[in-house]
C-alpha cells in the first residue's frame, strides 16, 4: 500500500505542482507526519523532492523532472475514463482505486498536446446521466470510433425513409443517448447526425480530413436536439402523476413538462405536459400504469380508457386463470 501511496504523491506533485503537507494528507487520507516520512522515502530513492518553507511553502519536484507511463495514446486513456460507471464503482467499493488510476492517466495525458478530457469531450458525448440498454445492433461502431480517433473519412450506406443512400462522411463525434448511438459527421450536405444502427455498410477511407477548429460536439448536439424537438408536432394534455414518478415522467423523450403544481390528492402532482401526438400520449400514459392519470383533454381520456378495456378484454377472452 505504501508503494501505491508514494506513486500517488509523485503524480500529484507532477500534475498539480507545489502542494502543502496538509493538502497531500487530506487527499491521501493520512497524517501530515506520514507525508513527511513518505517524502523522506522518495528522496532516499533518488526522486528530486524539494521542500519550500514558509506560509506559501510546500513540496515540489525539481523543474524538468517527470515520471512517465509510456505507451498509452490519448484515445486509449479516453476509453478507460469513458468506461467508468460510478454506480458500479460505488457498489464494488473501489472509488479510491479509480481515483488513483485517473491520477496516473492524467500524468500521461499531460505529455500530450491538449488535455485528454478535452480531447474526449470533443469526440464522445453521453447525453443523460443514466444509461438505458438498447436492443439495437452496432456492427460498425468500432470502425467509426477508430475513424474518429484518426480523422479518417468513412464511406457509408444508410437507411433513410425506407431507402438506402450513399454518403462519404467526416466523423466529428459519437453521441450516446439512452443506449442509442449516433455519429455526428460532415458531408456534402453539411453537418448531419446519423443513427449508427441504420448503417448497412461502412468502410474507412485512407483519406484523412482536418477537423473544423470551431466545432463543439456538446453545443452542436444540444442545438440540433432543440431544433428537432421544435419541429415535432405538439399535443397538450393535463395529467396527474404520483410524486415519486414525476422525475421518470419528465425524463420521457417525447414528453415536455411545462409546469407542475400540487394536486388535491395527497402524494400526487398536476402536470401540464406536451406530447407529440394523441397516439404517442396514449402509449406513454399507458406505460406508466396506475402512476399517471389523464384529466384533459377528453379525447385522450377516451383513448386511454378504450385501450385499457381492449387489453382487459383480451384476458377475458382467453381466461388466463385456466
Amino acid at each position: 500500500m505504501r508503494a501505491d501511496r508514494l506513486l500517488s504523491i509523485l503524480l500529484l506533485l507532477q500534475n498539480r505542482g507545489k502542494m502543502s503537507s496538509r493538502e497531500l494528507a487530506q487527499l491521501l487520507e493520512v497524517s501530515e507526519r506520514t507525508v513527511f516520512r513518505d517524502m523522506e522515502a522518495l528522496s532516499a530513492s533518488g526522486i528530486p523532492v524539494l521542500a519550500e518553507r514558509g506560509r506559501e511553502g510546500g513540496w515540489m519536484l525539481t523543474e524538468g523532472y517527470r515520471t512517465s507511463l509510456t505507451g498509452m495514446k490519448p484515445q486509449e486513456i479516453a476509453s478507460l475514463l469513458l468506461s467508468a460507471d460510478y454506480s458500479i464503482l460505488s457498489d464494488l467499493g473501489i472509488q479510491k482505486d479509480y481515483t488513483a488510476a485517473v491520477r496516473k492517466l492524467e500524468a500521461v495525458s499531460s505529455t500530450q498536446p491538449g488535455s485528454v478530457m478535452s480531447y474526449l469531450s470533443q469526440r464522445i458525448h453521453v447525453d443523460g446521466a443514466s444509461w438505458q440498454p438498447s436492443d439495437e445492433s452496432y456492427p460498425f461502431l468500432s470502425l467509426l470510433q477508430e475513424a474518429l480517433w484518426e480523422d479518417r473519412k468513412v464511406s457509408i450506406s444508410y437507411l433513410r425513409n425506407g431507402e438506402t443512400v450513399e454518403r462519404l462522411i467526416e466523423p466529428l463525434g459519437l453521441v450516446a443517448k439512452r443506449g442509442v448511438w449516433y455519429i455526428v459527421a460532415r458531408s456534402t450536405e453539411g453537418l448531419r447526425t446519423y443513427r449508427v444502427s441504420r448503417m448497412v455498410r461502412a468502410e474507412a477511407s485512407r483519406e484523412t480530413f482536418t477537423r473544423p477548429e470551431d466545432f463543439d460536439l456538446m453545443r452542436y448536439w444540444e442545438e440540433s436536439t432543440q431544433a428537432f424537438k421544435s419541429a415535432l408536432p405538439r399535443y397538450p394534455a393535463r395529467v396527474l402523476v404520483k410524486e415519486e414518478y414525476l422525475q421518470a415522467f419528465t425524463r420521457e423523450r417525447y414528453v415536455t413538462v411545462i409546469a407542475t403544481e400540487a394536486a388535491s390528492r395527497p402524494g400526487w402532482v398536476v402536470a401540464e405536459a406536451e406530447f407529440n401526438t394523441l397516439e404517442s400520449a396514449c402509449r406513454i400514459v399507458l406505460s406508466f400504469g396506475p402512476q399517471v392519470s389523464v384529466t384533459a383533454p377528453q379525447e385522450l381520456i377516451d383513448s386511454v380508457v378504450a385501450a385499457i378495456h381492449e387489453t382487459f378484454g383480451l384476458y377475458d377472452e382467453h381466461d388466463i386463470r385456466n
